[in-house]
């Protein structure tokens, strides 16, 4: 009988470290970012100049979640949906800007900013399949904190979107599932907005 040696720690770091190398190298990127957005109708527009808030650092966020295949996928969901929430803006509102900060009240009031949207996002995949990697089923959600000019809160509003892709529509568009989610999250998240008439 082979006798048993436990591991030390150093040999259970470099285990734990070639895991964490061998996982990352199990890494696909994909892109969440839409081209669709909600139609926007200037008649119908709210007259007012609002405001969504993001950092570089959020934008430099990256994360990594299931495919198939015992396989993950990565991407940037705040630099991805930045897109996404500005669509779902400019559908409600006449004028939509960046901010880095919700709390600079004389930033806002000299730009004449009415609302201003802090977002947070989650985000989740996995796939049904154990032969390919992309995934086919995705998740994107999306919660405001909305602030008036000075930085007090008004209400906060969330959005989600799912989005499913299998191996037959995916045609070299491994992200298909992803950007599902990122059009279904657009189009929910101006419809909120629309509905709280705490944000006309």
């Amino acid at each position: 009988m082979t006798p048993f040696f436990p591991l030390s720690s150093a040999a259970r770091a470099c285990t734990a470290a070639a895991l964490a190398a061998l996982l990352a190298a199990c890494s696909h990127p994909i892109t969440m970012i839409t081209e669709t957005a909600p139609p926007r109708s200037m008649a119908h527009l709210v007259p007012k100049k609002v405001a969504y808030v993001m950092t570089d650092a959020q934008r430099d966020q990256r994360v990594t979640s299931p495919g198939g295949s015992g396989d993950r996928v990565s991407y940037y969901p705040y630099r991805d949906l930045e897109k996404s929430i500005r669509d779902a803006l400019r559908a409600v509102y006449r004028d939509v800007v960046v901010l880095r900060t919700a709390g600079d009240a004389k930033a806002n009031e000299a730009a004449g900013v009415s609302l201003v949207f802090t977002p947070q996002i989650k985000t989740d995949s996995s796939s049904s399949s154990w032969v390919t990697w992309p995934p086919t089923s995705f998740t994107a959600e999306v919660s405001c904190v909305v602030s008036d000019a000075a930085g007090a809160e008004v209400t906060r509003v969330r959005a989600m979107g799912n989005g499913t892709a299998n191996f037959g529509e995916f045609n070299g568009d491994y992200g298909l599932a992803a950007r599902r989610a990122a059009k279904q999250m657009t189009s929910q998240l101006s419809s909120e907005i629309r509905r709280n008439e705490k944000l006309r």
